[in-house]
């Protein structure tokens, strides 16, 4: 759906983005996730055609950009930054220009508002002005105005910004419903959390360069390790001596490939067992390990390990 190569912008001597070779799979939910400055919305707002490449090649939809991006663009919905909006007008009526500045049918125009707007929660309060929405209200007529014309490619960036617990949670399910449907999404965001829950590929960028991209599944394969929760901890580090690498209270991170049979071991010597699971690495831990240290964010990477309940096991 979307790739580029040795895509770079360079404003004087600083480059913002560096030989980028980014390859988003159709029908898949791509996160895209960096430091603040590490290039992520000057790489979208290329793929949009919003900015020119310094150098490199961008495809979208099977057709170059810039040079097809009229061919293209009535096929993507996107939100980058802030969205913006007429504030003396209601959201309805932002639409509505919106709408009638493309090619879709008029006589259609009222059913693709209406549809927009109840899918984004703001079908009840469309006639209030846009300068009296909240942030939250605002990123939805953003997303709202991204979905009007049921796009094959979806592109955020933080399309969550300034939403409570329970819109992030409404957002999340309508990212996946379009993708079911067939919808393709790039996502930008600094909320590693939803990420995680949301998307099936991963990219990580830093100082202008992609230096990770893969399945999220594989981002996070296994560690090697079997973290293993017992009131019997005593007993259980004294039985597997020599594979237990931490232990904090009665959990106990031990170096075994196979969780099952760990368990069926410990069960066999009469040792109880309240929770066991193989041992995964966070996306926050491969993100961390992938771009390094940096001044603004920390001295030195120390890849953690966690037994999912927030318990930090070196």
């Amino acid at each position: 759906m979307i790739e580029t190569r040795g895509l770079t912008k360079r404003y004087g001597r600083l480059t913002a983005v560096d030989g980028v070779g980014l390859a988003v799979p159709d029908g898949s939910r791509f996160g895209l996730l960096g430091p603040n400055g590490s290039g992520k919305t000057t790489l979208i707002r290329m793929l949009l055609g919003l900015v020119f490449a310094t150098s490199g090649e961008i495809t979208l939809l099977g057709r170059p950009v810039p040079r097809r991006l009229c061919e293209v663009l009535p096929d993507v919905g996107a939100l980058v930054e802030g969205p913006a909006a007429y504030g003396h007008l209601s959201g309805r009526a932002n639409l509505r220009l919106l709408d009638a500045a493309g090619r879709s049918s008029r006589a259609t125009r009222r059913r693709r508002v209406d549809e927009a707007l109840d899918r984004v929660g703001l079908g009840g309060v469309d006639h209030r002005p846009v300068r009296a929405y909240s942030l939250g209200m605002r990123q939805r007529l953003g997303l709202a105005a991204a979905l009007l014309r049921a796009p094959r490619l979806l592109v955020l960036d933080e399309p969550t910004n300034g939403l409570d617990p329970q819109g992030i949670h409404e957002i999340r399910e309508l990212l996946r419903e379009l993708n079911a449907a067939g919808t393709t999404l790039l996502v930008s965001s600094h909320l590693l959390a939803e990420v995680e829950q949301l998307c099936t590929w991963v990219g990580i960028m830093d100082h202008g360069r992609l230096v990770r991209q893969d399945e999220l599944a594989a981002l996070r394969a296994p560690t090697g390790r079997v973290v293993v929760r017992t009131p019997d901890a005593d007993r259980v580090a004294a039985l597997l001596d020599g594979r237990v690498e931490h232990r904090a209270g009665d959990r106990l991170a031990v170096r075994h490939a196979d969780a099952a049979a760990l368990n069926a071991h410990l069960v066999g010597e009469g040792l109880r067992v309240t929770e066991l699971a193989p041992e995964r690495r966070t996306l926050e831990q491969v993100m961390l390990a992938a771009t390094g240290a940096g001044s603004d964010r920390i001295d030195a990477v120390t890849v953690r390990a966690t037994d999912g309940e927030g318990t930090d096991l070196p």
